[in-house]
């Protein structure tokens, strides 16, 4: 997976996607931004939107939950 990182917002994060996002719209995805506690999580439609934020841990968790589906 390689970052596709999008210029910084007002809020100092950088935002990216991964390369394995892929859909027939470009803007079709979901961004991330790191922090050292926080995940932040946008759709990259609307990037002034709704976000959700959480923790390494919970951000783990729900991978590898998702990954067992």
């Amino acid at each position: 997976m390689t970052r596709v990182t999008s210029p910084e917002n007002s809020s100092g994060l950088m935002w990216f996607k991964s390369s394995y996002s892929s859909s027939s719209e470009a803007g079709d995805c979901v961004e991330m931004a790191l922090s050292p506690t926080t995940i932040h999580i946008r759709d990259s439609k609307n990037p002034g939107g709704a976000r959700l934020a959480m923790t390494p841990a919970a951000w783990t968790a729900f991978v590898g939950y998702a990954a067992q589906r």
